[in-house]
């Protein structure tokens, strides 16, 4: 594998760990963060000589994700940058593997949701906590679903053809 092709591979994993970091500490993800994981997801049809076809898909999955999430946006369900945050990754999981992506979101989401739930029935003042932790621990509060949405992007990504295309 070229070095080229090394910082590529770690454009999506780096960026989706940074969104989850960003939403957990500050309960945004910026937008800066969806754009990067689309231009990379240029740079990398490019470079490996993506088939027009499937460039034309994944790109239509991502629109059509974008149009769904930003559904439950609109229904107050799911915040702004999740869903753009789902909808980068999901040009880069592509056809193959994104009703995967979707359930392992689902799932990291439901196990986050749950363990935010414990972490709010355990006392806030027993101990001094950072601003991110108490923001965590109110009740009713938001839950930072970017891990969720990362969790199930680097769950099912090394599966995907993009990435064994770029292993070789």
């Amino acid at each position: 594998m070229t070095s080229i092709a090394s910082v590529v591979l770690m454009a999506f994993p780096v960026a989706m760990a940074f969104a989850a970091a960003n939403d957990l500490f500050t309960m945004k993800i910026p937008n800066r963060i969806p754009l990067v994981l689309f231009g990379s997801f240029v740079v990398v049809a490019l470079l490996t000589r993506m088939p027009f076809d499937v460039l034309g898909t994944n790109l239509a999955i991502g629109l059509a994700v974008l149009a769904a999430t930003f559904t439950l946006f609109a229904l107050n369900l799911l915040g702004g940058g999740d869903a753009k945050l789902v909808a980068a990754g999901a040009l880069w999981i592509g056809a193959d593997h994104i009703i995967d992506y979707l359930a392992f979101i689902t799932i990291f989401g439901g196990a986050l949701s749950l363990a935010v739930l414990a972490y709010r029935m355990t006392p806030a003042t027993a101990l001094p906590l950072p601003a991110w932790a108490v923001r965590l621990h109110m009740h009713k509060g938001p839950i930072p679903y970017g891990i969720a949405i990362a969790a199930g992007a680097l769950a099912v990504f090394p599966k995907t053809a993009l990435f064994l295309s770029l292993m070789t």
